[in-house]
């Protein structure tokens, strides 16, 4: 017979060990299905995040655990989850290793997977000289030569970000969906707009901080931060096994599940999602951390109200 546990929440990044803390301090039998290295693992340091401001990602994940560890109703696994199936109350996980665990409902908190473009050197450089989140990373670039590699109305988007943290900017598109009204804007701004695309990055060796940025037509640009939005998808597929809404987002360039703004509940009853895998709000460290929290007070609402309406169903039922 499966495992029965109140909350089964897959990811142990950021939204997940926050919701496993608020969970454990309600008495929540909590199983957590740690599946490996967060989103932000390239990157040094972690950033925005209140009182942990520049700590190592692994680190930052590290003290989490150890938060936990106060309380005995809270299990952690390094395993990955498989399967899901059932409805609210009696959902089925299967765990790596063939292990099957029941669970009254369950919290996706395993995140997106950044897919890295075909273009050489891009991957090296990935969260040590080109970054997706310029409030994660955009401090340690300041008055630098920096680029925006976007399309459409991203360009516009992410630039007025990046321009604030230094004014040597330039802009790269592939050439498709900059509007005129962007074109003379970028122009106004004194913001230099190359349309070949990115054929090839430079970055040291060994540190993957940027150096060099080879356009699609040759051109040679020399840049110390470049931030852009790479294809996302989620890393986990438990959300279209259990049927819930999926959402694709042109920021994001990615789907993502369908979520309650308040609750972060999805179009199925018992199945809740936080962190990047389930918007809105915008991805951030910070934000994972508040929507793990927040997910978590409503499963525990869930949970209460079903159990005194159960203790309730006994008493009225008995003679």
């Amino acid at each position: 017979m499966a495992d029965k546990y109140d909350v089964v929440i897959v990811g142990a990044g950021a939204a997940g060990l926050s919701a496993a803390l608020m969970l454990g301090r309600s008495r929540r039998r909590t199983l957590v299905l740690d599946g490996g290295p967060p989103r932000n693992a390239p990157a040094a340091h972690s950033h925005g995040l209140f009182t942990r401001d520049g700590v190592p990602p692994g680190e930052l994940l590290r003290l989490g655990k150890k938060d936990l560890g106060a309380y005995p109703s809270v299990e952690v696994r390094e395993a990955v989850a498989v399967g899901a199936s059932g409805s609210d109350g009696n959902f089925q996980v299967e765990v790596s290793g063939g292990e099957r665990v029941s669970a009254r409902k369950i919290l996706l908190a395993s995140g997106v997977v950044d897919e890295m473009p075909d273009i050489p050197g891009f991957a090296e450089a990935w969260g040590k000289g080109i970054f997706h989140c310029p409030y994660c990373h955009g401090w340690e670039v300041r008055e630098r030569a920096l680029a925006v590699f976007e399309s459409g109305a991203s360009l516009m988007h992410r630039m007025l970000l990046v321009r604030n943290l230094s004014r040597d900017l330039v802009a790269i598109t592939d050439g498709t969906g900059v509007s005129d009204e962007d074109r003379g804007r970028l122009s106004a701004l004194g913001v230099p707009l190359y349309e070949s695309g990115i054929s090839r990055i430079e970055s040291e060796e060994g540190t993957g901080k940027l150096t060099r940025i080879v356009l699609g037509d040759g051109t040679e640009i020399e840049r110390e931060g470049l931030f852009t939005n790479p294809p996302q998808r989620q890393r986990s597929e438990l959300a279209e096994m259990l049927g819930c809404e999926m959402k694709y987002i042109e920021m994001m360039r990615g789907y993502t599940i369908s979520v309650d703004p308040m609750t972060r509940e999805t179009s199925v009853k018992g199945v809740f999602a936080a962190g990047d895998a389930g918007i809105p709000p915008a991805q951030s460290l910070p934000n994972a951390v508040a929507t793990g929290a927040n997910a978590a007070t409503f499963i525990n609402y869930a949970l209460a109200s079903d159990d005194v309406a159960e203790e309730l169903s006994g008493v009225a039922s008995s003679p």
